[in-house]
């Protein structure tokens, strides 16, 4: 697996040689499922069934029991991810995001992220 570094600002990062890309580590991993978390389905106009189902099963739905099995399984289904552990989903009214923290282990290790939607 190999996955393209990001800068604090979220954006590509170039010209570090060798260093512009995580291989096969636990946080290309991580960065690979922010990516997939990041794809609201229907956006990629070469496969509109790719993405995250945000609109379509996530965002404004009342139970997080329904949303938390579509996020978990959308982590899950990404590449070298083996488990999921310490799965939390927090909403905040004042914001209007949802925030999404979890664990996992992958064939290279284990890894964690935070990410917001």
């Amino acid at each position: 697996m190999r996955y393209r570094r990001e800068t604090s600002k979220g954006d590509y990062s170039f010209g570090q040689g060798d260093n512009t890309f995580l291989t096969n580590t636990p946080d290309a991993v991580a960065l690979a499922i922010i990516t997939r978390l990041s794809l609201w389905q229907g956006q990629w106009f070469l496969n509109s069934e790719e993405g995250t189902p945000w609109l379509q099963s996530v965002l404004g739905k009342p139970h997080l029991n329904a949303y938390g099995m579509t996020i978990k399984e959308r982590i899950l289904d990404t590449q070298s991810v083996t488990t999921l552990s310490d799965f939390t989903v927090r909403q905040s009214p004042t914001t209007r995001k949802l925030t999404i923290s979890a664990k996992v282990q992958t064939q290279y290790g284990e890894t964690s992220f935070t990410h917001e939607a």
